[in-house]
């Protein structure tokens, strides 16, 4: 079985490389355990820790051709911390931690954890259930569920007094779930939780790739965190980097002397600007580390998805880098061959096994195809970042009004390309940080002013094509930027318009839930309808959200500083309801009665400064109502 494991191991087919790799305790009533690690360039290896001395390494055998070390320990060894030590060719000794280490003290120090018995019992099968039928494809829509995430930095949510006042992770499964539960969200999604050195590098600078944080507490703590967000019908999507990895010297950096894990080429082995090394994604060992990391988190933490970070960084030779710098691949391009393909491997692995969880990408270029099937070119994501319409609505808001008419096509230039990938459009960590503003700050004017815009903005992300995703802290509208060492500004709740706008988001988020029209079609051209795009003099958009059966919703945005008046033109009906609204003094008397046309019906709306609202046509009789809405 152990010469099957290596084998497929070094042909980068091991997607269980986790359960040869690492420390595992052998069968038997004797407690013993193996150890292997992988250093091909090492002439030799022992294993030192608080169990034999951490100067006096027991040695390791090289037992394949390409490089696996293994020796084995008597004795109970679980919790016990150790390293391996890897002399170098050069004759120069470094302690590395585990790669395949299920348990990690992190920090400077770096060492591995012996964690090899979980005592979790999962109690989410319902949820398993429930996914299987929620995320796949019906009637011809991908995803014809709701999708709305919320994304949390784990140790800036919420955090005790102290420096190091992280709360637990059984802490945040009792703050978290209910609160997630009551705004209405459908998802958590966690920035990185794998082990990593820095607090500031927010989790993306990763040094053991197959421990979940101990800030938090144990592997145990992080399944019952998850266990509890199913329980609570939670889903939990986690931020994974296969892209790159830090440079701390405990980790993967050099492992054995020399480049592994990383590029050997001076061209490819480094990224500039993070300080960080690239994984080399066309060498086996490394393809067999990174698709079994990502089956590892779906398969013992039951993750519901991965949110691939920095994809575009792998795709591009010449991402971060000059003229010169670079080398082009075989046809003179600057693709990166090797990672595509790396790319396509991973999404059908992953897919393959896990058809009913979500690989999504943060890819920020145009690159083709990144959410379509690998069978016709595409690299295989089920879902995709809209960068590019954040980017664009947050340069949108922060001007003046009386100059939005030159910059109308923020608005409009998304619905051009909508359709092309199946996205989310994400309010992210990366865009309330660094002097960029928070959202609710982003906004041009006043205070009173930055409030009305910002119910508008969210709004219009929760009614445009495609899955949708709010930073923590955005839903109460704080004004400081994101920081990661300090817990959200929770006291701004006690503010009158911060608690409103977090009861609009709640509302805004569950009438979403709530609406088939929002969120069955968001991935067909069928399902969205212009109405009125080219209303740039009045700072305005009116279109249709349709569902598979032809039931339609109106939605009317306008970021103008002055009250608008327009004539759409509807169905035929016999009235026009206001569902909801971003005002909520927004009476049905702005409406005119339908008047009756060739084609169907006009109506005459007035459209108060920087409100939104959403109209449905009311063919029946009876009186259609919010609750009823709720009822759907």
């Amino acid at each position: 079985m152990n010469e099957q494991a290596s084998y497929y191991f070094h042909q980068g087919t091991n997607n269980r490389a986790y359960e040869y790799l690492g420390c595992h305790r052998m069968d038997g009533a004797t407690a013993r355990y193996v150890f292997r690690v992988w250093a091909p360039n090492a002439k030799r290896v022992g294993l030192v820790g608080d169990f034999c001395g951490w100067n006096t390494p027991i040695d390791m055998q090289r037992i394949t051709d390409r490089g696996v070390f293994e020796c084995t320990v008597d004795g109970e060894l679980e919790g016990r911390s150790y390293k391996f030590l890897i002399v170098a060719a050069d004759g120069i000794a470094r302690y590395k931690g585990d790669p395949y280490a299920f348990s990690s003290k992190g920090t400077d120090d770096g060492a591995s954890i012996v964690c090899t018995v979980s005592k979790h019992t999962w109690k989410d099968a319902a949820w398993l259930n429930r996914r299987k039928k929620t995320i796949c494809a019906k009637d011809g829509a991908f995803i014809s569920a709701p999708l709305n995430i919320y994304e949390v930095h784990a140790s800036s949510f919420m955090r005790h007094e102290g420096k190091n006042g992280y709360y637990s992770y059984r802490e945040l499964a009792d703050v978290l779930v209910p609160y997630v539960k009551h705004m209405g969200y459908t998802h958590i999604e966690l920035l990185p939780m794998a082990e990593f050195p820095y607090d500031g590098s927010w989790g993306y600078q990763v040094g053991a790739f197959y421990a979940p944080t101990s800030r938090h507490g144990t592997p145990d703590d992080f399944r019952y965190f998850v266990d509890a967000c199913h329980r609570g019908g939670i889903g939990v999507l986690l931020d994974w980097v296969p892209a790159h990895f830090p440079k701390d010297a405990w980790g993967l950096y050099e492992f054995d002397g020399q480049p592994l894990y990383e590029y050997q080429g001076r061209d490819r082995m480094e990224s500039p600007s993070w300080g960080t090394r690239y994984f080399d994604l066309g060498r086996e060992e490394v393809q067999s580390f990174l698709i079994s990391n990502a089956l590892y988190f779906l398969r013992e933490f039951h993750i519901d998805g991965l949110r691939v970070d920095a994809v575009a960084s792998m795709l591009y030779l010449d991402f971060d880098r000059r003229p010169g710098e670079w080398v082009p691949n075989e046809h003179g391009g600057r693709e990166n061959i090797e990672a595509i393909a790396f790319i396509k491997k991973l999404n059908g692995t992953v897919l393959g096994e896990f058809p009913d969880a979500l690989m999504i990408a943060e890819e920020s270029t145009a690159f083709h195809g990144v959410t379509h099937p690998t069978s016709v070119g595409g690299l295989g994501f089920s879902l995709k970042w809209n960068m590019g319409l954040a980017n664009d609505l947050y340069d949108y808001v922060s001007g003046d009004p009386v100059y939005r008419k030159f910059h109308h096509s923020a608005l409009t230039f998304p619905l051009m390309y909508a359709f092309s990938e199946n996205y989310v459009l994400p309010i992210s960590h990366d865009e309330v940080v660094h002097g960029k503003r928070s959202f609710i700050d982003k906004m041009h004017g006043s205070y009173e002013d930055k409030f009305r815009q910002a119910r508008v903005a969210l709004m219009l992300l929760m009614t445009y094509p495609g899955k949708k995703m709010l930073f923590m802290g955005t839903e109460f509208a704080q004004f400081r930027e994101w920081d990661y060492e300090s817990s959200l500004e929770w006291f701004m709740l006690e503010y009158p318009m911060h608690r409103a706008f977090r009861d609009y988001t709640a509302a805004l988020n569950r009438f979403y839930l709530s609406r088939r029209e929002l969120w069955e079609l968001d991935f067909r051209s069928d399902g969205f309808t212009w109405l009125l795009p080219d209303e740039r003099d009045k700072n305005l958009v009116a279109f249709c959200r349709n569902d598979a059966k032809g039931k339609r919703l109106i939605v009317v945005l306008s970021f103008s500083g002055a009250e608008e008046h327009i004539d759409l033109h509807l169905r035929p009906c016999a009235s026009v309801d206001v569902l909801f609204s971003t005002d909520e003094g927004y009476a049905k008397e702005n409406i005119s009665a339908p008047e009756q046309t060739e084609n169907g019906c006009r109506v005459h709306v007035r459209v108060p400064a920087f409100t939104g609202i959403i109209l449905k046509e009311k063919t029946k009789s009876r009186t259609y109502t919010l609750t009823d809405n709720f009822k759907e």
